[in-house]
């Protein structure tokens, strides 16, 4: 595979960083990346990845563009309210550049279908506001032995997972083994859109960084920010005997 001139001239930038450089942009339009909800979190993965060099999406959400949700999810304008976000999520997109593919998936996601849905893609971006699904795209990543991104937030805070299960570490389920009983959606206990736009652009950037096989110190651990104080802190996850993808 190589780069057109257009594509040269467009991520010249990246190409001209030593630790990408034209062999690592190859790699980046080579890789097929799977976005779980185009949320807050989503939205900026979304548009950060298209405009990196990623050149293959698949985008799955099963909700409307809502007028509370633009404070925070970037992809979305007022224009778009009351349409499906699959469907502006790919015309955002290819508004980039028109030679991205995007296949969408207007579902919500359960055991049944990720098991056929996941298998097309190298890396996977949980941006789910349901913690029983991102247990769910856990444990049919590991099976499956892909890479796994996933973020949560919260009011200021935000948690950041890396998980690449093509080698043995931890999961998700060695940090949070069963869903917590009676936790709101980020929206109803509070969300400040810049949160959700910092872990999209923590979670972009890290998956672009293993693509062009820079060293992340992310993997296995899950990066906690909360930036009404500015505090930043990794903590390394264990493999739990507990855990049912371990025990």
């Amino acid at each position: 595979m190589k780069l057109t001139n257009d594509q040269i001239e467009r991520y010249k930038g990246q190409i001209n960083l030593k630790k990408i450089n034209i062999q690592g942009q190859i790699k980046l339009k080579k890789q097929k990346v799977l976005i779980i909800g185009v949320g807050g979190i989503g939205s900026p993965v979304a548009l950060y990845l298209a405009r990196a060099g990623i050149y293959e999406f698949g985008i799955i959400d099963y909700d409307n563009v809502n007028i509370s949700n633009l404070h925070r999810q970037v992809l979305f304008n007022q224009v778009d309210v009351g349409k499906k976000k699959v469907i502006v999520t790919k015309k955002k997109i290819q508004m980039i550049d028109k030679k991205i593919k995007i296949k969408t998936f207007d579902i919500k996601v359960d055991k049944q279908n990720l098991k056929k849905i996941i298998k097309d893609y190298d890396y996977i971006i949980d941006g789910t506001d349901n913690f029983k699904s991102k247990l769910n795209i856990n444990d049919e990543c590991l099976r499956q032995r892909k890479k796994l991104f996933v973020g949560s937030v919260s009011q200021f805070d935000a948690h950041i997972f890396f998980f690449d299960f093509t080698k043995k570490g931890p999961c998700l389920r060695c940090f949070m083994p069963k869903p917590p009983s009676n936790v709101p959606r980020c929206q109803d206990d509070g969300i400040v859109g810049t949160v959700t736009g910092m872990a999209g652009i923590i979670i972009c950037n890290e998956v672009i960084k293993n693509i062009v096989e820079i060293f992340s110190d992310l993997k296995g651990k899950v990066l906690i920010i909360n930036l009404e104080n500015l505090l930043f802190r990794k903590v390394k996850i264990k493999i739990s005997k507990i855990c049912n993808n371990h025990g």
